[in-house]
């Protein structure tokens, strides 16, 4: 089995609710602690960017029996970076790239719900706060809900000056 596949049995088995939890808890720390050990030691983060699956997975705090975990997390990180590696196919001795556009990261972690990841303290070692914070704003921005509909009450297209609904709704 690839770990691929057993990243896969993993993540979508649920068939054993207890162990399906502790398998994504287990995910989600280790997930956690890989992001932060790449944002805290921005920018000169190369050495925890690219490398050897194995040798790069331990660097980032995953164990020997965990690469399926690591295999994970480039599966999420993935939309996240300029070329993306083929995870399908990882073996330990597979060249990993990292990539990341951060801005681009930062607003998947916001799209994905993860405020485990977003709310990190190490996010400061990449922007400053009045960038993420126009990050956040941007983000909530592009969820809005938009109409083109025109409101019984509002100002007529037909530049009339009246309401809506006393001169063109019928027409």
């Amino acid at each position: 089995m690839t770990y691929y596949e057993a990243w896969m049995e993993g993540s979508e088995n649920s068939e054993n609710q207890t162990e399906y939890t502790a398998y994504v808890q287990k995910y989600y720390d280790k997930e956690k602690q890989a992001y932060d050990i790449i944002l805290s030691a921005y920018p000169d983060n190369g050495s925890f960017t690219s490398g050897v699956a194995a040798a790069l997975s331990e660097k980032l705090g995953y164990e020997n029996n965990e690469m399926d975990l690591f295999v994970g997390f480039l599966d999420g990180i993935n939309p996240s970076i300029s070329k993306e590696n083929d995870v399908k196919t990882l073996t330990d001795d597979s060249p990993v790239e990292l990539g990341i556009d951060y801005e681009k990261l930062y607003w998947n972690m916001r799209e994905a719900k993860a405020d485990w990841l977003y709310n990190l303290t190490s996010w400061k070692n990449v922007f400053p706060k009045e960038k993420l914070d126009q990050i956040t704003k941007d983000f909530r921005k592009s969820k809005e809900a938009h109409s083109e509909k025109i409101g019984r009450n509002d100002p007529c297209p037909c530049g009339s000056g009246k309401k809506y609904k006393q001169c063109c709704i019928n027409k």
